[in-house]
């Protein structure tokens, strides 16, 4: 308030409502009495008049009208505004009724008086946004039937709520140099409708001749939410426009404020996978998480790092950063600190594999909460080094699990992969060992559960960053085989149906995400070649190498004997093995364990692999 005090537009502000305020209530009386004032009616207003304009300005004082700024007014502000009428006006009303006890008074003045006073406090301030919007928008370049000079008529893809977001941000922002011409959509009980004043011109199938007739200098694609394949349509119908496209970041970065609409951006492979939001129960996390001390492990990697990014959301008490890489520790570190503007956090540089380490942390910090990301998982690299699966997947997981049972933790969360599921190489096999050490604890009071799911774009094992780099410097593109599918998510989407699997587990289940449809590992590397701008096999060759060493031509998420469960969640289904299967099995896993600890530390890769076969029954390394 001190600073309104101190700007002249707050003097103008409440000088101009006080002058509207006296002149609804003239207005009031003048309609009331059919604009001819009788002698007694004068006197009544000029004796409450003061009564009405302090009231007034004093309850919009109090409701704090006067802080936000009318350029912006919203729907929001106008439902304040008729808040704050409505409580002058039964304040006016009581005093009236104290003072003069209504005698000759008419009740109609009042509720005229209310009706004036919103509907010209609100159309003045409804009048500056729209001169601003006008004056600072692009409202001036608009052309549907010529070219802009200093700006680029745009076509909108979407008649839904981001195609209409974007057109709004356009019209209030200077500093977008798109000018909406049309919308397209492909429900055509929208043609012919209008957004903002803008039209909606046809559907996807109309794009060429809509793009013919009409001067469209680039193609915005805002569709809140697409399958894949409705991707693939929208994309290459663009394409074959030869006009420059960006699409619109998905809604949930909007909404949870990692992007705006200024964001628009070119077309990634991410969006080819589907724009389907995922629906939280923010309540049943954020009673497991908001105020709570979590513990990540692997917090640097790429899903450890998402998984911290989602925590935050919720608010807990603390955050405790396990990661053996100094790097990736320091990163997310400086994400927290400089960009989330969290502090509540403690980092650990240090490997799962010491269990002194954990006990000591554990003890310490006591975590309610654990997600346990530290893994290796580049399949290649550990099948040469099988020992570091025992020592880091497998003891590693153990050491967590057994600190966190020891320390009274609430909720461990296992992050598994469909790698897991028949495995044919050792990193898939060491997954698997990880899932099955939940039968180590199955009499703990803390709750442990898996996670399983497939490939994630973006993340530090995903061949899209390799095929980018070998795109930019002009190929040839390497895809082991022609037939070769795996499954696909963002790693925002796996992290947080992580989050939300940790609220359903009653202990031991192993949770699969739904993945959608299995995507040919060819068919992605020919869209990245085509959203580059290229065509494949002429500009960009793909050569296939041949299946690596412990590689398989598809991924599964069910292994033989798992009854799949679908869950309360449509993108959540859980499995649990069998309980007299979990009893007979106890003792077995913990001497395969401790033999297998054994042949790691004697680099025994031999002895490793024997083992792993002999804890994973369904372990093929022949696929």
């Amino acid at each position: 308030m001190l600073h309104n005090l101190r700007n002249a537009n707050f003097y103008f502000m409440v000088l101009l409502d006080m002058f509207i305020f006296a002149v609804a209530f003239y207005g009031a009386y003048l309609f009331r009495f059919d604009f001819e004032l009788p002698a007694y009616a004068s006197t009544q207003f000029l004796e409450i008049l003061k009564y009405s304009v302090i009231i007034k300005v004093s309850v919009f004082f109090g409701l704090g009208l006067y802080r936000g700024m009318w350029r912006y007014t919203g729907l929001r502000d106008l439902w304040h505004i008729l808040e704050a009428t409505f409580l002058q006006s039964l304040i006016l009303v009581t005093i009236v009724l104290y003072k003069f006890g209504f005698g000759g008074f008419s009740r109609g003045v009042f509720i005229i008086d209310w009706m004036l006073t919103v509907f010209m406090i609100g159309g003045v301030r409804i009048l500056i946004r729209s001169f601003y919007s006008y004056r600072e928008g692009n409202g001036s370049h608009y052309s549907q039937d010529s070219c802009p000079v200093d700006g680029h008529n745009a076509l909108i893809i979407g008649a839904g709520r981001a195609g209409e977001k974007v057109v709004r941000e356009i019209m209030g922002s200077g500093q977008l140099r798109f000018a909406p011409v049309g919308f397209i959509d492909n429900d055509h009980t929208k043609r012919g409708r209008t957004i903002h004043g803008i039209p909606v011109l046809g559907s996807l199938s109309d794009l060429p001749n809509i793009i013919e007739n009409k001067c469209i200098n680039e193609i915005l694609i805002a569709v809140a939410e697409a399958s894949g394949e409705q991707m693939r349509n929208i994309i290459d119908s663009c394409k074959e426009t030869g006009l420059p496209y960006k699409i619109l970041p998905g809604m949930d970065e909007i909404i949870n404020g990692k992007v705006g609409i200024k964001a628009l951006r070119d077309v990634s492979y991410q969006d080819l996978l589907g724009r389907s939001p995922v629906q939280l129960d923010t309540t049943r996390i954020n009673q497991y998480i908001s105020g709570k001390t979590v513990l990540v492990t692997g917090c640097g990697g790429s899903i450890g790092s998402e998984l911290v990014r989602q925590v935050v959301r919720f608010k807990p008490a603390k955050l405790i950063l396990v990661d053996a890489s100094e790097a990736n520790l320091y990163s997310i570190q400086m994400e927290l600190h400089h960009e989330m503007k969290f502090h509540e956090y403690v980092t650990v540089l240090g490997s799962v594999q010491n269990s002194r380490l954990l006990d000591r942390t554990f003890g310490e910090h006591k975590p309610q909460t654990v997600f346990h990301a530290a893994a290796y998982k580049h399949v290649p690299m550990v099948e040469r080094n099988p020992w570091q699966a025992v020592n880091n997947n497998i003891l590693g997981t153990k050491n967590v699990m057994t600190a966190a049972d020891k320390h009274g933790v609430d909720r461990f969360v296992i992050v598994s992969t469909d790698k897991a599921v028949r495995p044919t190489n050792i990193m898939g096999a060491s997954k698997r060992v990880t899932e099955l050490l939940m039968r180590l604890f199955n009499n703990s009071k803390t709750t442990f559960m898996a996670v399983r799911f497939g490939n994630v774009v973006g993340s530090s094992g995903s061949v899209v960053p390799l095929f980018r780099r070998q795109i930019e410097k002009g190929g040839p593109v390497t895809v082991t085989h022609p037939n070769v599918t795996r499954y696909f998510m963002s790693i925002s989407e796996a992290a947080q149906l992580i989050l939300q699997a940790g609220v359903m587990a009653k202990g031991g289940e192993i949770f699969i995400l739904e993945m959608g449809m299995p995507i040919k590992i060819a068919d992605m590397a020919r869209d990245l070649i085509k959203l580059s701008g290229k065509e494949p096999d002429k500009d960009i060759e793909i050569v296939f190498t041949g299946l690596r060493e412990g590689e398989k031509l598809y991924e599964e998420l069910i292994t033989e004997g798992e009854d799949i469960v679908r869950t309360e969640h449509e993108k959540i289904m859980v499995l649990k093995a069998d309980e007299q299967d979990v009893v007979a099995y106890t003792t077995e896993l913990r001497s395969l364990l401790q033999s297998m600890g054994e042949a790691a530390d004697n680099f025994d890769g031999d002895q490793v692999r024997a083992l792993l076969h002999d804890t994973v029954a369904e372990f093929d390394e022949e696929g």
